[in-house]
């Protein structure tokens, strides 16, 4: 296998960050007029049977393994089944900026569960610095005024970060899929988390009384296709080349890109300190996610 170029890497790094950072948006709009598990279960099923249909066009088949199936279920439930649907609940009440913040920890607890528990990859200075500088830089561009919302919505805020930890977990456990076609775990993943939810759907939301928005569906259209089924594939890719913790480096990403979307195409304002914090964030994802002095490649 040829050793991948890093600026390729850190390229998909940018875009998984873009892909995330609109889901927040995409939920905002879409659970408006569609509740959250209906929400999520069409998610995934749109997400997984597009995968799905893409592997057939490949030529290839999914893993018949029972063992690999079942990694597929376990990953299901903490990278998509538990934290879609916290986030989704949350955002009835909780907006997308500061569902952005929360979720941006992610890096965080990667970091932390590798230190503590599986001791996977290196826990360097320069680790250390990367996530110390991404949570100050996240401060100065969002401008300390966004966390005046926090504790107005304690449990929906709180559930925010229950689903960030359930995805540095499963950043952990996505390693496993090494000599795995990215599309693999992403479409497996996906289908498994269908079965969960659609059934749950059914008797909890009874989804054909429903009346969604045309905007709401658009969301669900561009969440699904985009900030999922696409975005998996790169995110399992990712987990292999830039590891758990450089791969969770695009938390810290998804804020300023998505400050700046807003200021490109919705007319919003940076905060007085949004470009020192960018420099913090450049640096801290850069410190995680760089291979050291004596690496040439990427480490898988």
């Amino acid at each position: 296998m040829q050793t991948p170029s890093l600026a390729k890497e850190l390229a998909l790094l940018a875009l998984l960050a873009t892909l995330w950072g609109a889901s927040y948006t995409f939920i905002r709009v879409g659970v408006e007029t569609i509740p959250p598990v209906t929400f999520i279960a069409a998610r995934t099923l749109i997400a997984g049977g597009l995968l799905l249909a893409i592997i057939k066009l490949r030529g290839l088949v999914l893993p018949r393994d029972p063992a690999i199936w079942k990694r597929f279920l376990i990953q299901a439930c903490i990278n998509s089944v538990i934290p879609f649907t916290l986030i989704a609940w949350a955002e009835l009440t909780v907006n997308a900026g500061l569902a952005t913040i929360l979720n941006s920890t992610t890096p965080i607890f990667a970091f932390l569960l590798t230190v503590l528990i599986t001791r996977h990859e290196a826990v360097t200075t320069r680790k250390v610095f990367g996530v110390a500088a991404g949570v100050i830089g996240i401060s100065l561009i969002i401008g300390l005024e966004a966390f005046n919302g926090i504790g107005k919505e304690l449990v929906a805020q709180l559930a925010i970060v229950a689903a960030t930890i359930s995805y540095a977990a499963a950043a952990i456990l996505g390693k496993g899929f090494k000599n795995l076609d990215p599309m693999m775990p992403a479409a497996g993943s996906m289908l498994c988390g269908a079965v969960i939810l659609i059934p749950v759907s059914l008797v909890v939301d009874r989804p054909w009384t429903l009346a969604p928005s045309a905007h709401s569906l658009l969301a669900l259209l561009g969440l699904a296709v985009f900030s999922t089924a696409l975005a998996f594939v790169i995110y399992f890719r990712l987990i292999n080349t830039l590891g758990t913790v450089g791969t969770t480096s695009q938390a810290y990403l998804r804020v300023p890109i998505g400050v700046g979307i807003g200021v490109l195409f919705l007319g919003e304002s940076l905060a007085s300190t949004a470009w020192i914090g960018l420099v913090c964030v450049i640096a801290g994802v850069a410190a995680m996610t760089l291979p050291g002095r004596k690496k040439a490649a990427i480490a898988a």
